[in-house]
């Protein structure tokens, strides 16, 4: 069975590249049945926080990507938290030592810094590596520094052969042996390095795959040394590029909001991010689709169609799906997601679930075709869900304000309580037949009766706009900006 992980450092909140990581393992796990497994890396005390353990969690909760074994759902290998599983790194270093692979080192970070200085200022470059010095000690030369209670790490013998691996986006990479050294995965305060606490885990944990991002290509060679060592086998790496702001430098937070939340925040869906973050690097190879669900990203998915190459975050893009994905959704889900940003703008009233629910979806429907987000549609119906609009004062200025014009838009009352019938048609041929006979452009009546409406310049088709408001609550509009026209200016 395929088990893959994402094992994030809690010393921050779930960042966009991180998500994408977290997203690649998933679906790999879910097109083929396998298990998803989240993995807390928190070893780093100082930096790590409870606190952002929950955002971590939150964010993955947020995006769908659920997880199959870890924090809050257990699971047969864990515990998941790396702070908790010391004892087995220690063992498990100590167990190769005791076989041959690694050996105690008591040279203090002082010997060691000395003996780099020295090498570089003879040769003039930084190539110096650790020279064994601890790995030719003689039983009684440990022995008498276990009794000094001298500190001491634990080194593995690194091998001086080629080590190569096929990766599954890169194809097959081959390091030197002879320029890796001895590199350390116990420290003498006990504490696991990186290579050390990732691999042992991977092993317990019977990873099959390994993906993760580009940066870690020159980590892998080392864990490679590990499996080998503890006789275990090497998963499938699969080394994902990274994800690059438009400068085409790697993305941070210079480039706008990099945390998962933030996003969420800002109103996006996370179908819209899920779908996104996949095309960063991946292809389905379907031509020029682009948009899918997240079922459709699972059939799909695959690690050969990662690119090499890497990706840039577009926000403009991450706009454009997420405005397809809310076109996409049915009136009755589309108002269950815009209630809670109404509600936070003091515009929701319970009748919108109850006697106008059909009004309240027609009018969603209307408002979306101009919405990216959806916090969106607070701004931009907020006309429809208060007795009156905030009124654009370049808007009055420009279309209400002008010669005649009331004149007009009294005409255009009359023409209303007129109509047998109050819809697109009727209302529309109204506000022209006025035009007309007074002897100006539609254009301009349309104009000014919008910001009548809506207190701005830009809304959905105006006669859409003045159906769903109504006849009474036009009218009452209409009343409302021939006030304004003969108030004061500044008024």
């Amino acid at each position: 069975m395929i088990r893959v992980r994402f094992a994030p450092s809690p010393t921050g909140y779930l960042h966009v590249g991180g998500a994408r990581t977290a997203l690649f393992n998933w679906l790999y796990a879910r097109r083929h049945g396998g298990v998803f497994v989240l993995r807390i890396e928190d070893t780093d005390a100082e930096r790590s926080s409870e606190a952002m353990v929950e955002g971590i969690l939150d964010g993955l909760r947020w995006l769908g990507l659920d997880w199959d074994e870890g924090p809050h759902t257990g699971g047969t290998y864990g515990p998941y938290f790396q702070s908790q599983r010391l004892e087995r790194y220690r063992a498990t270093a100590e167990r190769l030592v005791a076989d041959g692979h690694a050996y105690y080192c008591y040279c203090t970070p002082d010997d060691i810094r000395v003996k780099r200085d020295a090498a570089e200022a003879s040769s003039g470059v930084g190539t110096w590596r650790y020279d064994r010095t601890c790995c030719a000690l003689t039983g009684d030369d440990i022995a008498a520094r276990e009794r000094d209670g001298r500190p001491r790490a634990i080194r593995v013998r690194a091998p001086e052969r080629t080590i190569a691996f096929d990766d599954a986006v890169h194809g097959s990479i081959a390091f030197d042996g002879a320029n890796l050294e001895d590199f350390v995965i116990l420290r003498s305060d006990g504490h696991p390095t990186y290579h050390l606490s990732v691999v042992c885990d991977d092993v317990d944990m019977k990873m099959t795959h390994v993906v993760r991002g580009d940066d870690h290509i020159s980590n892998t060679p080392k864990q490679i040394v590990l499996y080998q060592a503890l006789g275990a086998p090497v998963p499938t790496f699969a080394h994902v590029p990274l994800i690059l702001g438009s400068d085409k430098k790697r993305l941070s937070k210079r480039h706008g909001a990099t945390s998962v939340i933030e996003y969420a925040r800002q109103g996006y869906m996370p179908e819209a991010m899920v779908n996104f973050l996949a095309l960063l690097g991946w292809s389905p190879g379907e031509g020029d689709r682009e948009v899918f669900t997240r079922e459709q990203l699972i059939a799909a998915f695959d690690l050969s169609g990662i690119s090499g190459g890497n990706a840039v975050f577009n926000v403009e893009k991450l706009d454009w799906f997420n405005q397809q994905h809310l076109w996409s959704l049915p009136p009755a889900e589309l108002g269950w997601r815009v209630k809670p940003v109404l509600e936070r703008a003091g515009l929701w009233s319970d009748v919108y679930a109850g006697d106008k629910h059909a009004w309240f979806d027609a009018v969603l429907q209307l408002l979306k075709t101009r919405a990216k987000k959806i916090d969106d549609f607070a701004e931009l119906g907020r006309y429809f869900f208060t007795m009156e609009p905030a009124y654009d004062p370049a808007a009055v200025a420009r279309h209400l304000r002008t010669d005649g014009m009331r004149d007009h838009l009294v005409a255009i009352d009359e023409a209303f309580d007129a109509l047998p019938t109050f819809d697109v048609d009727t209302t529309e041929q109204a506000v022209r037949t006025v035009a007309e006979v007074r002897g100006v452009k539609a254009a301009t009546l349309i104009h000014a009766v919008r910001v009548a409406l809506t207190g701005r310049t830009a809304s959905p088709g105006l006669f859409e706009v003045a159906v769903l408001l109504g006849r009474q609550v036009t009218k009452a509009r209409l009343a409302q900006a021939l006030t304004l026209i003969a108030s004061p200016v500044g008024g």
